[in-house]
């Protein structure tokens, strides 16, 4: 798997994917492999929801903080805090307990940290804004270009 998988690009077309015959009925791409049973149970959930711009990050290997770092955009505070909410029932039917939430109240960025799994929930222009797929890739699938620094 590629340290970054995207399922959608900005427009809605997934990038590099497979064409739009291989795609599902209602025209969205498939999801990114996630590699435990909790990244796609995750992947499932913010693809039902209709999370946008969905990004998983491996970082095995890479970082000891976390497996998996997975990156999606809501349309608006609602849509965003709708998302996370879903989320966190998703973790406690897991069996997850008590996770870690940082900045649910205002629905501009929602942090959701499983452990082996962490989950960045942005409105389009504050992910574009902090742009945190830089830090973890050269080549931003989300962004479409090479990241000069």
């Amino acid at each position: 798997m590629d340290l970054m998988d995207s399922v959608h690009s900005e427009d809605g077309q997934a990038e590099d994917g497979p064409s739009s015959d291989e795609s599902g009925s209602d025209g969205r791409q498939p999801l990114p492999v996630g590699a435990t049973e909790l990244e796609q149970a995750i992947l499932a959930k913010l693809d039902d929801d209709k999370a946008q711009d969905i990004v998983l990050i491996d970082l095995r290997g890479k970082s000891p903080m976390t497996d998996a770092m997975i990156v999606a955009s809501g349309r608006s505070h609602r849509h965003v805090g709708a998302v996370a909410d879903h989320l966190l029932r998703l973790f406690k039917e897991q069996g997850l307990g008590k996770i870690k939430v940082e900045g649910l109240p205002h629905c501009d960025w929602v942090l959701l940290d499983a452990g082996d799994v962490i989950v960045h929930l942005f409105r389009p222009e504050v992910r574009t804004f902090y742009n945190i797929e830089k830090i973890w890739a050269v080549d931003s699938a989300h962004r479409g270009g090479p990241v000069r620094g």
